[in-house]
């Protein structure tokens, strides 16, 4: 079966996704980042997120070699910060107030929260990889709602009237 790339991007356009920008700092003390929205969460013991960088990516090989980086959970009202870093330039950090973790990760300041990981696996998936890291550290950075993709679109999340315990 040949499925249209553009019939399969339509119907998964109604899956939400949570939108991170992952950072590293390079070896040599340059910090580089990237906009993903394909974070999850994949095991609690040992805890391991993963995230899928296209495989054209030219940030994903800065970060890759550095064997660690950082998930900044963008915040709803970070739209512009999402933007920034889904963009291809040579200093993505220029206009985003950032300060550096204990472990010299780049931290987007206003994100939900920040997880600090070290690479476990990368595994090629088609036209992107699939990422595994493991979580060495994480903070939450304040109470705000995530920044959500849905359908082609920036969205934010809406409560329901009933709350899961």
């Amino acid at each position: 079966m040949t499925m249209n790339p553009a019939d399969f991007r339509a119907a998964m356009s109604h899956h939400p996704t949570a939108v991170c920008v992952i950072t590293t700092t390079t070896s040599e003390g340059k910090a580089v980042g990237m906009t993903v929205g394909t974070f999850t969460s994949v095991s609690l013991d040992p805890p391991l997120v993963g995230f899928f960088p296209d495989k054209k990516s030219t940030s994903w090989p800065r970060i890759a070699q550095t064997g660690r980086f950082c998930v900044n959970l963008l915040a709803e009202n970070q739209e512009e910060v999402c933007r920034t870093f889904a963009r291809q330039g040579p200093d993505k950090f220029t206009d985003v107030v950032h300060r550096f973790s204990e472990h010299g990760l780049p931290l987007v300041d206003g994100a939900v929260a920040h997880i600090e990981c070290s690479i476990h696996s990368v595994a090629e998936a088609g036209d992107h990889f699939l990422v595994l890291g493991e979580v060495d550290a994480m903070t939450i950075g304040r109470s705000a709602s995530p920044l959500i993709f849905h359908k082609g679109t920036y969205a934010q999340v809406a409560p329901t009237a009933h709350q899961v315990a």
